[in-house]
């Protein structure tokens, strides 16, 4: 049952029924070698994870939709696709926009003295005017300065971009955890949902980092795409 709720999961999340519509129960027992207890049980899993409804006498269908991006265009270090969310496909719930001092965490992670004065922004991403994450950075002056006024418009990125504020290295930390109350409020989702959780870090030309963002991405709303090669020797 695992394997083939594994298996439908990744199906249902890449995109591999465009029309929405999922294969009758039969379909997957033929296609799979499941016996019915072992589909039922596999999609009520994905049904529980919030991807996937089932309406009696209609079917099952994706009720889930998404969004896609390579792990380099989510650093911010090379251009986006056309198609890319990063592409000015969002825009943000701006939630805070203030100069607050560092809390002792934040500037152990950032190199500076606590109680450094920092922008913080807060802010959801809405993709399709869906909320996909929740997204809290510190930011150190001098950047800060630019980015305290700049219109936020578009996705982080872009705004850096037109605030004129130049990066080098882009680092990520994933994680994982489950929304709580106010997550949950937040991101539009039932208390107990996936989240990715994840910390980056931005550096500016010199290697300094002046940026620490704590990020809670909706697990079934977001998926990051990698590929590796070889280098030839």
């Amino acid at each position: 049952m695992r394997r083939l709720r594994d298996m439908l999961r990744g199906a249902v999340q890449g995109g591999h029924y465009p029309d929405g519509q999922l294969p009758s129960e039969a379909e997957l027992m033929a296609s799979h070698q499941a016996s019915r207890a072992t589909v039922r049980e596999a999609l009520a899993l994905l049904r529980a994870e919030g991807l996937i409804e089932r309406t009696q006498g209609i079917g099952t269908h994706v009720v889930a939709n998404p969004v896609k991006t390579s792990l380099p265009e989510a650093h911010g270090i090379i251009k986006p696709a056309r198609d890319s969310m990063f592409n000015q496909r969002m825009r943000p719930r701006e939630l805070d926009r203030s100069v607050v001092p560092a809390p002792t965490t934040v500037a152990e992670r950032l190199g500076v003295a606590p109680g450094t004065p920092c922008l913080r922004l807060e802010y959801v991403a809405l993709h399709n005017e869906e909320p996909v994450a929740v997204a809290t950075n510190y930011v150190l002056f001098p950047e800060a300065g630019k980015l305290r006024d700049t219109p936020f418009v578009s996705d982080w990125y872009r705004l850096l971009d037109d605030a004129g504020v130049p990066l080098s290295d882009s680092e990520f930390v994933f994680d994982c955890e489950l929304a709580d109350a106010p997550l949950a409020s937040v991101l539009g989702v039932r208390e107990g949902s996936p989240l990715i959780s994840m910390e980056q870090i931005i550096y500016d030309l010199a290697g300094r980092p002046f940026d620490l963002a704590f990020i809670h991405t909706c697990g079934e709303r977001f998926r990051f795409v990698s590929r590796g090669h070889e280098e030839l020797r």
